[in-house]
């Protein structure tokens, strides 16, 4: 397989890394006096329009992780992984609405700030040390380690520590410039993003037509693979009966049907999109209105993703199957790779391009929230308090700096292990264990106001106490069929709780905790927020968003249901 970029694609990969830089620098530039004030650096405040919330939104969610591992879980389910990215959107419908009135109202910029304003001091510091690592060692090193593989397979597959570094530098560079440059240069990255997706999307359909003889038509292609593989054209995965293959059960474990909907799928959504610095951070230095509708309009990108990130693993899967594509590797995870390599010198670059502008935007939005949490709820607070603005500043700076190589040196030699199991599950692993207890926390703490810190520390550490007995230890202790759930065997020997299915038991468990102990307290919580109704009413224009958004949703589940 000649997987080599020629000089063309190298051509148009400097271009965009060109154009990327010196918009950065004019941006920059412009903004120099924003190192004079630590709340306009760390949150670009009042300077982002909703088109750059929405943009940077996307840019930073979307990396390696979705294009390698989006695309692999496409040709191993199809379509029904299409639903983290349809059913985000609706979660983000619901934080605009309700959550982030209660951020902006109540003049929260990070998300340690919330717990110690909403809780205690002690809540806010553990989970600020915590959220430290998790970016640090889980996020921040496979989203680069996951990058580099995936580009300097492409590239040749000589080149990964040069393209490690490269990741890095392009990334610290933009990072280095503030909140402002990181989201105002995601709105290229996001635009090079998708025109470069979409064009590998295309050539993968129009490269099925081709070899199934219908021309390179790309609607045509499309009918090929809904012919060719209907079942990955369902929406909802069927529960295993006895006659059930381990294939069948494999992939029930990884999307139980639709448990995955009363279950963990919504909690993973609110809690990524809802109470994450690394995603809240861009819509919390501007006004409501603007946040709003610089969310809403990530949750209609977010409609898109499923074609950009997805529908090249189900093309390479019918390829696969029908003997079209023997350069695949690597299982699942390579169908992305092995698709581009139908992409024609110049668009192999663009296609580059757009990899790279996924990973260089979440390592420079990564380490902007690290630096963010670091200055303002650790530095500031406990080691120089009389630290003045352009200190912060530079405090920040130095922050990014030392994110940046500590994620470098631990993935020089992959010392944690992210290529044994892969980059999406190493993340899926160690956020989805924490986000039960997480999210209890924050939807308890806005919306109901006897919540106590007791509670709230309780919360996250039995969320996390559970999330690990259901997913490690359930069957064995419990039996495999019980009135709350069914474990299946995993084809290693042992039986399993879908995952989705962990996570609503132990956010289940962990929100009655929570209440049962917030009742021994006041009936009213002296830090409770104030919220009245009219925080949460919209404006006409937010509502046609809202509902257009709802009305595509609908269609195409009644379409693929």
């Amino acid at each position: 397989m000649n997987q080599n970029l020629a000089f063309a694609d190298y051509a148009v990969f400097i271009i965009y890394f060109i154009v990327v830089s010196v918009y950065g620098y004019t941006v920059y530039r412009k903004r120099k006096q924003d190192e004079q004030d630590a709340k306009a650096y760390f949150l670009a405040e009042g300077n982002l329009t909703w088109w750059a919330i929405g943009a940077s939104l996307i840019a930073s969610n979307i990396s390696a992780e979705q294009f390698i591992g989006m695309s692999g879980e496409g040709f191993f389910l199809g379509i029904a992984v299409a639903a983290y990215e349809w059913l985000a959107a609706v979660a983000l419908i619901i934080v605009a609405v309700w959550f982030i009135p209660v951020y902006l109202k109540n003049k929260i910029y990070t998300m340690p700030q919330f717990l110690k304003t909403r809780y205690n001091e002690s809540t806010a510091l553990i989970m600020a040390v915590f959220w430290l690592f998790l970016y640090v060692f889980v996020n921040l090193t496979s989203i680069l380690y996951l990058g580099a593989v995936a580009i300097n397979g492409l590239a040749g597959g000589q080149y990964l520590h040069v393209i490690m570094v490269g990741l890095a530098v392009f990334a610290l560079f933009i990072s280095l410039g503030g909140m402002k440059v990181v989201a105002y240069t995601d709105v290229i990255q996001v635009a090079v993003l998708i025109i470069g997706g979409l064009v590998t999307s295309y050539i993968a359909l129009t490269t099925v037509g081709q070899y199934f003889g219908v021309g390179e038509n790309a609607i045509e292609g499309f009918k090929v693979l809904m012919r060719e593989a209907p079942e990955h054209f369902k929406m909802i995965i069927p529960k295993p009966t006895a006659t059930s293959s381990q294939l069948e059960i494999d992939k029930y474990l990884t999307f139980p049907g639709l448990m995955s909907y009363l279950a963990g799928i919504w909690i993973i959504n609110l809690n990524y999109w809802g109470c994450n610095q690394y995603i809240t951070q861009r819509a919390l230095g501007a006004d409501l209105q603007t946040a709003r509708t610089g969310i809403l309009f990530a949750g209609m990108l977010k409609l898109l993703m499923p074609l950009i990130v997805m529908l090249p693993g189900i093309a390479a899967y019918v390829l696969y199957q029908n003997g079209h594509l023997p350069q695949l590797v690597g299982g699942k995870d390579g169908a992305y790779s092995a698709v581009l390599t139908f992409l024609p010198t110049g668009l192999k670059g663009l296609s580059v391009a757009a990899l790279t502008a996924a990973i260089v935007a979440s390592l420079a939005g990564k380490v902007n929230s690290i630096s963010t949490i670091y200055t303002l709820d650790i530095h500031k607070k406990y080691i120089q308090k009389e630290a003045g603005e352009k200190q912060q500043v530079n405090i920040g700076r130095i922050a990014v700096f030392a994110a940046m190589l500590l994620a470098v040196l631990f993935t020089w030699n992959d010392v944690l292990g992210i290529g044994g199991v892969g980059g999406f599950t190493y993340i899926q692993k160690y956020t989805g264990f924490i986000s039960p207890g997480v999210f209890a926390m924050f939807f308890l703490g806005m919306f109901w106001k006897r919540t106590t810190g007791t509670a709230a520390i309780v919360g996250v550490l039995l969320g996390f106490l559970l999330s690990v007995l259901f997913n490690e230890y359930a069957p064995a202790l419990f039996g495999n069929d019980t009135l709350l759930y069914t474990a299946y065997p995993n084809g290693k020997g042992g039986f399993e709780i879908p995952f989705h299915i962990c996570m609503g038991l132990s956010f289940f468990f962990t929100m009655l905790a929570m209440i049962g102990i917030s009742f021994a307290g006041p009936k009213v919580n002296p830090k409770a927020f104030e919220i009245d109704s009219e925080m949460f009413k919209v404006k006409p224009q937010t509502t046609v968003l809202i509902v257009i958004t709802l009305l595509i949703i609908v269609a195409l589940y009644v379409k693929f249901w």
